[in-house]
């Protein structure tokens, strides 16, 4: 029945000023060269910390709009955290153990959402990658790959995707010098690509901000509080969950 509703859902347009493309976070969109991201583009998000929250922003923005997206591959996704980000759960389907089939459950949701999150293992074929990219320009789905690395942190999904974002830098606000609660945090987030993204753009977000949500960010990372990427302190309750 499920899936019925999700097929059924796939005409029913995301409510944008372009019904090509998918809205993005209003903290996000100057990142992005149309304000949005085109359908059946591949959005991978490097290894930070910081990027499931990117990702579970970009998922809150479709299913706000009344649409439909998937996860696959991602048994740690925190639905507490994606809620906290404006994520409609009941518009999420999940597929958090696909094994070694994840490549036919991440195909056959292609079928039915306008985005889909996917977790692909560590060693993803340069095939499965191509074909599914594939699929998605096919259908009009963009697909977000939350990219689990590869030597030294690089990239490690193997197909060239339209969009690359990470998250470079990262610091908390609100603890002091051994006291005080972490309350937000402010990151950078880099986009780069093809085309019309080949330049890089950055943008300062706050992300989790004090009430939970993205938000924008006016002032750069403090150079004395910022902290690399991948070692951000997952304290509050949306970062302990999503990372």
């Amino acid at each position: 029945m499920a899936s019925l509703h999700i097929a059924a859902a796939k005409g029913r347009p995301v409510a944008t000023a372009d019904t090509r493309l998918i809205g993005v976070p209003g903290a996000m969109a100057g990142l992005f060269p149309d304000g949005g991201i085109r359908r059946g583009s591949t959005v991978v998000i490097g290894p930070s910390s910081g990027g499931s929250s990117v990702a579970l922003a970009l998922v809150a923005a479709v299913t706000g709009s009344g649409a439909w997206a998937a996860a696959v591959g991602l048994p740690s996704l925190g639905l507490a955290a994606a809620a906290e980000l404006g994520v409609r759960l009941e518009r999420l389907a999940l597929v958090p153990y696909p094994g070694d089939q994840w490549t036919v459950a991440a195909a056959a949701l292609l079928d039915g959402v306008d985005l889909l999150l996917l977790g692909p293992p560590a060693r993803a074929g340069a095939g499965d990658a191509r074909r599914l990219a594939a699929r998605a320009r096919e259908r009009g789905v963009v697909m977000v790959v939350l990219d689990g690395g590869g030597p030294a942190g690089a990239f490690g999904w193997p197909e060239s995707p339209d969009f690359r974002l990470a998250v470079v830098r990262s610091a908390w606000d609100g603890l002091g010098v051994g006291y005080g609660h972490l309350r937000a945090r402010r990151v950078e987030v880099a986009l780069s690509g093809r085309r019309a993204a080949v330049r890089e753009r950055r943008q300062l977000l706050w992300l989790p901000g004090p009430g939970g949500e993205m938000a924008p960010a006016d002032e750069a990372v403090p150079a004395g509080e910022a902290v690399p990427a991948d070692e951000g302190v997952p304290v509050s309750k949306a970062a302990a969950l999503v990372g």
